[in-house]
């Protein structure tokens, strides 16, 4: 006994430190580290940036790179180039600060990027001059870029570049498919810089081959006194522009439509984007082979390797080039949080849309919001913290569409083909009397199993199992109060997968009640599961979270690194699921169900249906 306590002591604080580690490692955004009202102006006549080219998107690209030169007669390794936007990112002025934070002494808006002058130029410490590629996406207005010394601290202007801007600013851009409250509807929300004033909005669409239409989208936008605090409200507002949806109705099963989205200027003029083309959701129950991904907490990666954010680019890219190369056996994605890591700096949301766009303008992108959307003291958050940065939802509810029934609240169902997918929103109070409780029982109970075999749970915050470092300093290995309820109607109804973000790596347990695993088998199953699958999937492209040193009988499989899962009906009896690494989109872990409609309609335990004796 004398032998095992300081065993246990040890094990505790190994958990405490790996909680510490994940907590740090995801602290900041890195334009935060930009001391944007410690700024003063040391400008150099001698010192100079000049970008090219000045105008870009001749061709329509709403992505382009520019080449800047610069030098600097006084060079330091701290020096730094800073991407504004607007040019004149100095014009701004700071309205009062929140009770959170420190009113600034002086207000610019943050830069929407920025690299160290020695990124590309090692000898820049000795000759003062430099060289840089970045990369620019059409956000609504032009760009300049700033040379500073005095590092990220205690910044002190150089000079400034000449103006950059796209041959229009304005034009329609990203479009982020999402599937409407019906089977039938499909929407299409983007963004331009175009208001009701200026234009009407539109979609141009049909199928192809066949005649086109034009249906009429809706413009909304929003502003700075709609943020709840800073960085969103201050050094990080960056106007929105204006965000469009677009309703197409009476779809087709399964059949290719293509669009293109559109602008009519009060003088005639129609401003139009490219073509795109999706394939339209199959009839619930519909017996075809259907294809699902689904990941969390991506965040968004800069290719120029500008402010790395916690590591990002090689996992939110990979994951991003994966799902890209493996578009065309992909029928639906679900990102189940986290979805840019904008922290408040809104101008990071455009670029996120900019870098998912080859995805979200081909197949429905659907998302679910986490605490970094949604989070903040005194906003109605389930959680008091202040990881959204001051946007307390307000960029996730409006930036993406989601057919719930009040945006706000962010919880929904989805029916797609043999699927029945039931999403939560972890950032409101899911316990039992609350509204979501009632809404995800009505998700659960409703659906048609006979029709739609394959019942799916998706949330941010793991309400079910994991092995995190900082869930098992918990001692429960979940979110406080996670399962405690839900766990009555994941068995009652017998949901098959579970799926959770937050945690940023992956993990699979086995078919579990009560923290008993229900099923021996661990990749082949036949017959009723008798539990759910809970599934870890957070490992989208943010910094990777460590597992506790604690191996667990229901933990299946593990992988410390970036990934997404693929789910692939293939008909009502039969399940693939694989979990495949961003790196090189090959499956690391996999299993297979295999079972017939009387399976589903078997008992489990908890989940019996009363029986009489009486004939």
């Amino acid at each position: 006994m004398m032998m095992e306590e300081p065993r246990m002591v040890f094990m505790c604080l190994l958990i405490l430190a790996t909680f510490q580690q994940v907590v740090v490692s995801d602290e900041h955004q890195p334009l935060s580290k930009v001391a944007i009202h410690n700024i003063i102006s040391e400008l150099d006549q001698n010192a100079y940036v000049k970008a090219n080219p000045s105008v870009l998107g001749l061709k329509g690209q709403n992505t382009e790179w520019v080449t800047l030169q610069y030098y600097n007669p006084k060079p330091t390794m701290d020096d730094w180039i800073g991407v504004f936007s607007p040019a004149n990112f100095s014009a701004s002025t700071c309205p009062a600060e929140n009770q959170f934070t420190s009113p600034p002494l002086f207000c610019s808006s943050a830069p929407i990027k920025y690299q160290y002058a020695n990124f590309s130029s090692p000898n820049y410490k000795k000759s003062g001059k430099g060289y840089l590629k970045l990369q620019l996406i059409n956000q609504r207005s032009d760009f300049s870029f700033a040379l500073f010394t005095g590092g990220l601290t205690n910044p002190k202007l150089v000079t400034v570049s000449n103006k950059v801007s796209f041959s229009n600013p304005n034009a329609p851009v990203y479009p982020r498919l999402a599937q409407g409250k019906t089977w039938d509807k499909m929407t299409v929300t983007w963004t331009s810089g175009y208001g009701i004033n200026e234009a009407e909005a539109f979609v141009e669409w049909g199928p192809k081959g066949g005649k086109l239409i034009q249906s009429p989208a809706g413009t909304l936008t929003f502003d700075r006194n709609t943020m709840c605090g800073a960085p969103a409200r201050t050094v990080g507002w960056r106007d929105p522009g204006f965000i469009h949806t677009g309703f197409l109705k009476e779809l087709w099963p399964n059949k290719v439509y293509i669009y293109k989205l559109g602008h009519k200027l009060f003088n005639g003029t129609i401003i139009w984007s490219e073509q795109y083309q999706f394939k339209s959701p199959p009839f619930p129950g519909q017996n075809s082979v259907q294809r699902v991904v689904i990941f969390g907490d991506m965040g968004k990666a800069e290719a120029d390797g500008s402010n790395e954010y916690n590591n990002f680019q090689p996992g939110s890219l990979n994951t991003t080039k994966q799902i890209i190369q493996d578009l065309k056996d992909i029928d639906i994605v679900f990102h189940i949080g986290d979805l840019c890591y904008a922290n408040g700096y809104l101008s990071q949301w455009d670029q996120f849309t900019a870098q998912i766009e080859p995805i979200a303008s081909a197949v429905p992108y659907m998302t679910a919001s986490g605490n970094h959307e949604r989070d903040w003291p005194g906003s109605g958050s389930f959680y008091g913290s202040m990881d959204s940065g001051g946007e307390c939802g307000v960029l996730a509810q409006s930036m993406f569409y989601v057919p719930a029934e009040n945006r706000e609240k962010f919880w929904y169902s989805i029916d797609y083909g043999m699927f029945r997918f039931c999403i939560a929103h972890t950032e409101l109070d899911w316990r039992k009397g609350t509204e979501q409780y009632e809404f995800i029982e009505k998700c659960l109970s409703t659906v048609d199993r006979q029709k739609q075999p394959w019942l799916i749970f998706l949330a941010h915050r793991v309400l079910g199992y994991s092995s995190a470092g900082f869930y098992a300093a918990e001692g429960s290995f979940e979110e406080p109060m996670g399962r405690e309820d839900l766990q009555v109607l994941w068995q009652k109804y017998k949901v098959d997968i579970a799926f959770y973000g937050h945690v940023h790596n992956y993990e699979r347990t086995c078919p579990i009640y009560q923290n008993i695993c229900t099923n021996k088998e661990k990749n082949n199953y036949i017959g009723n599961l008798n539990g759910t699958i809970h599934v870890v999937v957070g490992g989208g492209g943010a910094s990777l979270a460590e597992f506790a040193p604690i191996n667990t009988k229901w933990s299946i499989f593990k992988d410390h690194d970036f990934g997404f899962v693929k789910l692939t009906a293939f008909d009502h009896s039969n399940l693939l699921f694989e979990y495949k690494k961003s790196s090189d989109g090959q499956v690391y872990d996999s299993f297979k169900i295999s079972r017939d409609y009387r399976d589903i309609l078997a008992c489990n335990v908890d989940g019996c249906s009363p029986t009489t004796l009486a004939s």
